[in-house]
């Protein structure tokens, strides 16, 4: 005997073995127990959710001999037939080859004449959205006022593109996408039948790549088993038949781009091009590992939301604090854009890699979101001990401003405010991001023993927005927790044309000596 694939070797032959659409089968058997089953039904819903599969169960269970809680037996002459093909009651059309108004006047010759054995005769109609204007007109008569014995069942993905006036004539049930437990749970209960040993890692990431269709997860786990003809089939096993990427890839890739390294990204991308990994799984995956960052950034309950272990999910928490929410977005719409970029572009490397470099270099972009990526790098080289000296800012300078001397202050800086001055990128980073613009241009000075002044020039916005008593505690809490230092701040501007060498002990930032202050 040939083989059967396993969608169609387990397809649901009774409501109670349809999984993920208990909303629907429910309501359906209670109409055929009730007797008030209706003449005319559209199934909406995507892939694999089972429309053609209840249109089938359903059709078996109105013309049921001996029909169990609105259910089919299964066991008498009509379920037999309908079961095998060979039943007049029950047509299936294909509306996609079909759809030419002559084969809707067929259908309306046909139900003239009353079913020769059973109740109802059942006409389902796939893709019902592909019949032309034509045909739904000579339908729609049809559909209005049927003879009591034909029920009409319709079934669409795309229920958008049929007429309201067949809508309306039309009881609607919408399917949903099934659940990734839902699938995982029936794919593993297969497996047990067919006696095919599988990792349940591998099991529920084939149920996440089917995207909630039923028959993709068993196509995909049917190809999977195929390729490893009696083996037990693991995670990494289904992640190479599928040309899937794992997610500890995702994670040294994220890291890299938040550390803008552009050669180390375009290595991984290689690396997963030698493997044969599928470009377009890539993207999405990894636009998926971006999705379930942003979701630790902006959710308490995390593991309520994401399914991953809590090694992964810990993983994930540790990255989420090292890129700003605003920042992680705007990957996400970069590589979402790329998704529909790739869809049909013959240079799929060159537009990931153009996406890479994106991420890497916000600077390439002119966007808000791009400006708030490009400080955040900023600041993350200042932690490091990384300065960038812009080769305008040493020569901008004239000559009149270099040859004047500074003014010379005896009084030696206290440890604990240097220290604060050095470590300064740390306190901005607890800072909520619109504060972290107000403090670009601010210069520091010492009060006392314990407390650093923080100037801004004349007129500045930074002012204003910083010198609050809420804003003042802030930073002192963020230096303390921080820093474990006990120096409190100040804030001070200077006065129309004063300069700040004139006025002010500056403490700079060790980090940045080898840079050349410029007056204000």
């Amino acid at each position: 005997m040939s083989y059967t694939a396993l969608y169609r070797k387990f397809r649901p032959a009774t409501f109670d073995e349809v999984k993920g659409q208990d909303h629907i089968v429910k309501t359906l058997q209670n109409q055929i127990e009730a007797n008030r089953i209706g003449h005319a039904y559209l199934f909406c819903g995507t892939r694999g959710t089972g429309k053609t599969s209840i249109a089938k169960i359903f059709a078996k269970a109105v013309n049921c001999e001996h029909p169990v809680n609105g259910s089919p037996c299964n066991e008498c002459a009509s379920c037999k037939a309908i079961a095998a093909g060979s039943s007049m009651n029950v047509v299936e059309i294909d509306a996609a080859s079909n759809n030419g108004v002559d084969n809707i006047r067929q259908i309306r010759e046909e139900i003239q004449y009353s079913p020769a054995d059973g109740k109802y005769k059942v006409y389902i109609i796939d893709e019902v959205h592909m019949l032309s204007i034509g045909a739904f007109n000579a339908l729609l008569k049809t559909l209005e006022e049927p003879p009591a014995y034909v029920i009409f069942v319709l079934a669409t993905t795309e229920p958008h593109k049929i007429p309201i006036t067949i809508l309306s004539r039309c009881q609607r049930y919408d399917f949903k996408r099934i659940t990734i437990d839902t699938i995982a749970d029936r794919l593993s209960e297969l497996m047990e039948k067919e006696q095919v040993t599988v990792e349940d890692k591998a099991i529920r990431y084939v149920a996440k790549a089917a995207d909630g269709s039923m028959r993709d997860a068993l196509s995909l786990l049917d190809q999977c088993i195929a390729f490893y003809l009696g083996q037990t089939l693991t995670y990494d096993n289904v992640l190479e038949v599928l040309g899937a990427v794992d997610t500890e890839v995702f994670s040294k890739l994220i890291r890299g781009i938040i550390n803008g390294d552009v050669v180390g990204s375009l290595h991984i991308l290689d690396d997963m091009i030698m493997q044969g990994r599928e470009l377009g799984q890539f993207v999405n995956d990894f636009i998926w590992y971006m999705r379930n960052l942003l979701l630790v950034q902006t959710s308490d309950n995390v593991e309520d939301v994401i399914d991953a272990s809590a090694d992964r999910i810990q993983a994930l928490k540790e990255e989420a604090q090292m890129v700003e929410t605003e920042v992680l977005m705007r990957y996400i719409r970069v590589f979402s854009d790329l998704s529909n970029q790739i869809k049909y572009s013959s240079q799929k490397r060159v537009l990931i890699e153009i996406a890479l470099i994106k991420l890497n270099k916000p600077a390439m972009d002119t966007d808000v979101s791009s400006l708030l990526n490009r400080m955040a790098l900023i600041e993350n080289k200042l932690e490091n001990g990384v300065v960038a000296v812009s080769p305008t800012t040493t020569q901008s300078a004239t000559p009149e401003r270099q040859s004047q001397p500074k003014k010379k202050f005896d009084k030696a800086i206290p440890k604990d405010v240097q220290e604060v001055a050095d470590n300064w990128g740390m306190v901005q980073k607890h800072l909520p991001t619109h504060f972290r613009a107000y403090f670009k241009d601010a210069r520091f000075s010492v009060k006392g023993d314990n407390i650093l002044l923080v100037v801004f020039k004349h007129g500045a916005v930074g002012y204003n927005q910083c010198n609050k008593p809420e804003v003042i505690e802030m930073l002192n809490t963020i230096i303390s927790e921080q820093i474990k230092k006990e120096v409190t701040v100040e804030v001070q501007m200077l006065e129309d044309n004063q300069n700040f060498a004139d006025v002010y002990q500056e403490v700079i930032s060790r980090i940045n000596m080898d840079i050349e202050e410029e007056d204000f």
